[in-house]
């Protein structure tokens, strides 16, 4: 198999996981996940493998692959996995669950190397640039700084007490974090160096950005420089484009039927791919806001999705004004 050089993948409660040409919207490669629904799906920085999160298991997938079956499975959660990643080198693992816990994998090996307990089910769970911090958000409103070299929670925020934290999202050169919460605010801190490693949190926004729930929320890459957008995926169908500077809405993304759980930029920002209940993920350019792909295939919920552009821009130079 050749490897497309823009890899896109979903997910959802079909216990499918689907492939498909960017470009085209063609389904070329469906995987079965047989266990549980896919909670979340993450491609390692060097394309080579998918993980997919689900109930209570993390599995790695080949992409570049015709085997159906995964080449390691990641056991010790004993709840739904909300949360995977990688950090920049593709060395290690980082996820979060229901079950409460924080953990980090190193790929080569089966078992979970380290384990953190947040006391509340885990929403969400992002790495800091600096590869040395994991910052969680759960059930119970809590924010947690992990940091790694430490093996210590370093710093801990509750912004708005027993308000679930969905999503939690770092700016790509480590100046601003964004919480996003069930009542649909954005809380948006500036990211101060202390004297040691330990970041320290600087009220910056409050942002009241839907009426519904903010499942995703997600900054811009640093190849969309000089604009910086905050995009809010929410259950009330759309999902919102917001200019950093001033937190002003710039566009809404108007199209799926029920709820938008996850979204991804493509690596220049000029496209937002989301995913939503309404079965089906929808690739939008962010210059008009439009929909210019709707990728159908799924027979259920399509709450994740992933995506791998590479270094080049998604449409192979075509990019957002």
């Amino acid at each position: 198999m050749s490897q497309p050089s823009v890899i896109l993948a979903t997910a959802g409660y079909d216990h499918t996981i689907r492939f498909w040409e960017a470009k085209s919207g063609r389904c070329y490669r469906t995987l079965q996940y047989p266990d549980s629904q896919v909670n979340r799906l993450e491609i390692t920085p060097n394309k080579q493998y998918l993980a997919a999160a689900g109930n209570p298991h993390i599995r790695l997938f080949e992409v570049n692959s015709n085997s159906p079956q995964p080449v390691m499975s990641y056991d010790s959660h004993t709840n739904n996995v909300m949360a995977v990643g990688f950090q920049c080198d593709g060395k290690w693992m980082y996820s979060g669950s229901e079950d409460g816990t924080v953990k980090i994998w190193d790929l080569r090996a089966p078992g979970c190397q380290r384990e953190y307990e947040s006391r509340a089910a885990v929403n969400t769970v992002v790495l800091h640039p600096n590869q040395t911090e994991l910052i969680s958000g759960d059930q119970n409103g809590n924010i947690r700084v992990w940091d790694l070299t430490a093996n210590s929670c370093s710093c801990e925020l509750v912004p708005e007490v027993d308000t679930a934290v969905r999503s939690l999202t770092v700016m790509w050169d480590g100046s601003l974090v964004v919480a996003a919460n069930n009542h649909g605010t954005c809380y948006v801190w500036r990211l101060l160096r202390g004297n040691q490693t330990m970041t320290n949190f600087e009220p910056l926004h409050k942002l009241q950005a839907h009426n519904g729930y903010i499942l995703k929320c997600l900054l811009s890459p640093e190849f969309c420089e000089p604009h910086r957008y905050l995009a809010t995926a929410s259950s009330d169908h759309t999902v919102k484009i917001w200019n950093v500077d001033g937190f002003t809405l710039e566009k809404t993304l108007i199209g799926h039927q029920r709820w938008v759980w996850d979204c991804v930029f493509s690596v220049d920002g000029a496209y937002l791919i989301t995913a939503s209940s309404d079965s089906t993920a929808k690739l939008w350019a962010m210059a008009n806001g439009e929909a210019i792909r709707t990728y159908q295939g799924h027979h259920k919920a399509t709450v994740c999705c992933a995506l791998h552009d590479g270094y080049t821009s998604f449409f192979s130079g075509s990019g957002a004004s």
